[in-house]
């Protein structure tokens, strides 16, 4: 039950990104590009996004259980760190530059679009640097 209802949230989320251009770089571009030809169209996607995710949050908020039976865990953390900045500038730079997102790049790879190929491997290489470096600054805990 969980596979097929991963699978049908894929490809209404895969078909959404289509529909609303987002997996389209040039149109992302477009969007970010605030001193030239401003695209404004993905502010509206964007902008229903976080309306239904603020519903959906509200709505999980009062529940302790999902639809298929899973315990609702919903994030908890609040802090605004270094890291969490950093990162966020690392995404936005990577998606200014490139103009596709995680969630386009695997409907891009799934066309067979070189560049959503290209960008998912240097995702993945990132996120196993990031790895890397995260178990060599990692704190030994008492008794390891």
């Amino acid at each position: 039950m969980y596979t097929a209802a991963s699978f049908l949230a894929g490809l209404v989320f895969g078909v959404g990104l289509i529909v609303a251009g987002m997996a389209n770089p040039a149109k992302v571009i477009g969007f970010l590009d605030l001193a030239g030809a401003w695209d404004p169209s993905l502010a509206l996607v964007m902008a229903g996004a976080i309306a239904v995710g603020a519903g959906a949050f509200a709505l999980m908020r009062k529940k302790t259980r999902t639809i298929l039976g899973a315990p609702v865990r919903l994030p908890t953390g609040r802090d605004i760190d270094r890291r969490l900045v950093l990162g966020s500038l690392v995404f936005g730079v990577g998606w200014g530059l490139a103009g596709i997102c995680p969630g386009p790049a695997l409907v891009l790879a799934g066309y067979g679009a070189i560049k959503g190929l290209v960008f998912l491997a240097a995702m993945l290489a990132g996120s196993a640097l990031f790895q890397f470096l995260e178990s060599r600054n990692r704190k030994p805990r008492a008794g390891e």
